[in-house]
């Protein structure tokens, strides 16, 4: 055995999983805030908040921020912010209401066409970012003023709805039990709408959850990476897939899978294996982490960044769409100021200020956390003023420690 071997086996004896977490903290703190904020709350609510209702709630009235999330965090990475998200969702729900009430156009040509819309708006603000050079802060903060004006203009400064049930069902609609359960699957869980699809889905989740997880570790073992410890392992592997099958539980026995949840892990699964499985991906973080670097070693850099802000726009797009169906009108205030929650979700996800640094479940866990301290503080009854003080000070505390990450490191 050699000596580096053996350091670093000696090392792992003495530090364990105490050295481990002090060393990761960034990217597992995250997790077990989550998980200590909902047991808090779970308590201090009686049980409301991990009722079957209330957990579909958190998803419907969180599946927005968590879609325009995670095109912020490639945004956030490459070095750039986004300040008009809120006012592109905001127009683009507009937009829909006006062709699918107004003039009465197909939902599905109209979905495509806001879609589109999304990324031409992203086009042309990434346009003069990437090639003209112009800071995004400047260019979005127009942006953001411009949309929330052609809202107030497209919708003439009324609502405009109900939408038609085929479109609501986007944002409010759920996955039909493909999957019937038996009466005495029924009688086990003691409801007579258990929904096994909802259950069989979390099921296989956990059961992916443990096997990438295994099938990683072999493979930093067999190309000698150091992983984290067994025990650790195993445990949060334990946590994660409990939490799973526990959670798609809790949606079965209520109403099963909603559309969204669906939309969600897709879009979640596509931009986390983009960003951690791809070349596109980690040129974006060498884009973030030293732009003129990544440009000396041949990577087109504007292209990146003009490529960030159509994502960015086509997923505000999408957000858009959710948003207005689940209110099943389109209002001149919608969107408003929801590219502060968008952008503190990224950053309390562990996105750096300064680039290069941030993960998609980072993000999605970030949105999550703002979106149980929302719901959990509402089912108490504490005001929106202390909600926004609150909020602001967890935000706060993510840049401080992010900051203080830097110093250390």
């Amino acid at each position: 055995m050699s000596v580096a071997e053996n350091t670093s086996q000696s090392a792992r004896g003495s530090g364990g999983i105490g050295a481990y977490l002090a060393a990761h903290l960034r990217e597992y703190g995250l997790l077990f805030a989550l998980i200590a904020v909902m047991a808090f709350f779970q308590i201090v609510t009686g049980g409301t908040l991990l009722r079957p209702i209330n957990l579909t709630n958190l998803l419907l009235q969180n599946s927005y921020i968590i879609i325009m999330a995670l095109g912020m965090l490639i945004v956030i990475v490459a070095g750039h912010i986004d300040l008009s998200v809120g006012s592109v969702m905001g127009f683009i729900g507009a937009l829909a209401a006006v062709m699918i009430v107004n003039l009465e156009m197909p939902i599905g040509v109209t979905m495509i066409a806001c879609v589109a819309m999304g990324a031409v708006i992203g086009a042309a603000q990434g346009y003069w970012v990437a090639y003209w050079g112009i800071p995004s802060f400047i260019v979005t903060l127009a942006g953001m003023l411009v949309f929330r004006g052609l809202s107030l203009w497209l919708l003439e400064g009324q609502s405009v709805g109900p939408f038609p049930r085929e479109f609501q069902v986007i944002a409010t609609g759920f996955v039909p039990d493909i999957l019937p359960g038996s009466e005495a699957m029924k009688s086990l869980f003691g409801t007579r709408n258990f929904n096994v699809l909802a259950f069989a889905t979390g099921i296989i989740a956990a059961a992916w959850v443990i096997w990438s997880g295994m099938r990683q570790r072999a493979q930093n073992k067999a190309y000698g990476i150091e992983d984290e410890p067994r025990a650790f392992f195993l445990l949060r592997t334990a946590i994660i897939a409990i939490a799973l099958v526990f959670i798609l539980y809790k949606l079965s026995t209520f109403r099963g899978l909603p559309n969204v949840l669906l939309t969600m892990g897709v879009l979640t699964i596509i931009y986390a294996f983009i960003t951690e499985r791809t070349v596109l991906g980690r040129r974006i973080y060498a884009l973030g982490g030293n732009q003129k670097a990544a440009k000396l070693s041949g990577i087109k850099t504007e292209r990146l960044t003009f490529l960030a802000f159509v994502n960015m726009g086509m997923l505000a797009a999408i957000a858009g769409l959710v948003f207005a169906a689940r209110l099943n009108t389109a209002t001149p205030k919608a969107g408003f100021a929801l590219e502060l929650d968008v952008i503190a979700a990224v950053f309390i996800g562990g996105a750096s200020m300064s680039g290069g640094v941030g993960k998609i479940v980072g993000a999605v866990v970030g949105a999550f956390l703002m979106g149980v301290l929302n719901n959990g503080m509402s089912i108490m009854g504490i005001g929106i003023d202390y909600q926004q003080m609150i909020k602001g000070l967890v935000l706060l505390a993510a840049v401080i420690f992010d900051v203080y990450n830097k110093r250390k490191g």
